[in-house]
């Protein structure tokens, strides 16, 4: 797939006694790679004294030896990779981010995007204040700061200026005695702790990330939730709490490791249901079922289970190539397609193919895709994509900030089918993506699915483009 951009994963450990958190906050960064490989960052506090280090690129360029040692032990630390969503890649907007103010030090990382990150990014300069970057995390940490300097401690800080905050957000923030994670009223995007045999708390954005690091998966962060650790002591606030869950179900679908457990349900097993659901909707004749690695894989095994139609390996993936999905150009993500996929003729040579990934955006990779199956041998190919048709921006994480960019918006399915150049053409239904953690029971009503049908939980801006704090004189 091609055309939309997420995601970012944070990590935050809070250990008993001064250690080496910097490699931990590495591991865990390195399992969370797939959320975002523009840039990444860690943070270390050792008793108050914060170093860091942050840098574009993937988690073993940025942090060489040399890096790891300066950052020294500690006995906190976060960490964050990135894709941008708002602000355009570039050292400055790499987080996480540090502050300094009169009542000391603080560090932040966030996943999300925030709906009015505009309004409240002038009304703190019109009060004096300066930015550095050009993206919402800052703004976060002026609205945190503000508060701060009225407030008793830094999480009554993160309480009042959650008032402030709307749209999508997990939070780590890291005092000179303190982590705390916090979540948007909705949920929009996961948040887990867990808990390390040493007496270390973990916070992560996937419960695969705790894995890493030997950390034993506690729950899930409520929405709205602020959790504070101090002293390894464990508190929650839930001021915020008890507003309608709206999480975005493309977590569930794509952005999201399958062997993460997110809101009680395990990735993997979610597509699995994805391709049994598709199969219930759009069966067809066919010899062979093949996924397009790597989220397209588990759906179509599902598919395969579902219909008694053999699974097989149909492509062989470049792992040295990234995800063409998170990529930041669109000369990278084409270029990628052939080098990253090559098929495997002796599968699908001859045969009825059925085709799963995970959605289409503009289409143009997919073409490919299917080109590349019908150059192999393949008699027919009928596409089936694991989720709605994207028809609509997304607000809170997923760069999608036109219609225009979206095949869907511009050809009917028949004729994306004719673009495509397959024989038939599935997608999941919107009942069927919202039933993947459930598919027993009626559809979910806590997914966030503004994507697919346009319906927004929350009140959306008439626009909001990526680089809308980078825009030229005049425009």
């Amino acid at each position: 797939m091609t055309g939309l951009h997420e995601e970012c994963g944070v990590f935050g450990v809070y250990a008993p006694h001064t250690t080496d958190v910097a490699a931990m906050t590495y591991a865990a960064l390195y399992a969370l790679q797939h959320r975002g490989q523009e840039s990444c960052g860690i943070v270390v506090n050792d008793r108050g004294v914060f170093a860091h280090h942050k840098d574009l690129g993937l988690v073993p360029e940025v942090f060489q030896a040399e890096d790891m040692e300066k950052l020294g032990h500690g006995n906190i630390s976060i960490g964050h990779v990135r894709y941008s969503t708002t602000g355009k890649p570039n050292r400055a907007n790499a987080q996480p981010i540090v502050v300094r103010h009169v009542k000391g030090s603080m560090s932040i990382a966030h996943n999300g995007n925030l709906t009015n990150s505009r309004e409240l990014r002038e009304r703190y300069e019109l009060k004096g204040a300066i930015f550095h970057t050009t993206n919402d995390t800052e703004v976060i940490s002026y609205a945190i700061t503000e508060q701060r300097l009225q407030r008793s401690s830094i999480e009554e800080a993160v309480e009042y200026a959650m008032y402030d905050l709307k749209g999508a957000y997990s939070l780590v923030v890291m005092s000179p005695n303190k982590l705390i994670a916090a979540r948007d009223p909705h949920g929009f995007r996961p948040l887990c702790m867990g808990r390390c045999k040493d007496g270390s708390i973990v916070f992560a954005s996937e419960s695969c990330a705790l894995d890493s690091v030997d950390a034993e998966f506690e729950r899930d962060i409520e929405p709205g939730e602020i959790v504070v650790v101090e002293d390894c002591n464990v508190h929650s606030i839930r001021t915020h709490c008890g507003q309608k869950r709206s999480m975005c179900v493309f977590e569930y679908v794509y952005f999201a490791r399958p062997d993460s457990v997110i809101e009680g349900t395990c990735v993997h097993t979610a597509r699995l249901n994805a391709g049994r659901i598709l199969w219930q909707e759009h069966p067809v004749e066919a010899d062979v079922v093949v996924g397009v690695p790597d989220s397209g894989l588990d759906a179509a095994l599902g598919l395969s289970m579902a219909s008694g139609i053999p699974y097989g390996i149909g492509f062989v993936k470049n792992r040295y190539v990234g995800r063409t999905f998170i990529q930041p150009s669109q000369k990278m993500r084409t270029n990628s397609v052939r080098i990253k996929l090559n098929v495997l003729k002796s599968v699908v040579k001859g045969k009825r193919v059925i085709l799963v990934d995970d959605s289409i955006v503009r289409g143009t990779t997919c073409k490919r895709i299917v080109n590349l199956l019908r150059e192999a041998g393949a008699t027919e190919v009928h596409m089936r994509i694991s989720c709605p048709p994207f028809t609509n921006p997304c607000y809170f994480g997923v760069d999608i900030d036109s219609r225009e960019n979206l095949i869907a918006c511009q050809m009917t399915i028949p004729e994306i089918c004719s673009y495509i150049g397959a024989d038939s053409l599935g997608y999941l239904s919107l009942k069927g993506v919202k039933s993947l953690t459930s598919p027993d029971l009626q559809e979910e009503d806590w997914f966030c699915t503004g994507c697919f049908d346009g319906t927004y939980p929350i009140a959306v801006p008439k626009e909001m483009p990526k680089d809308k704090f980078e825009s030229k004189i005049g425009e």
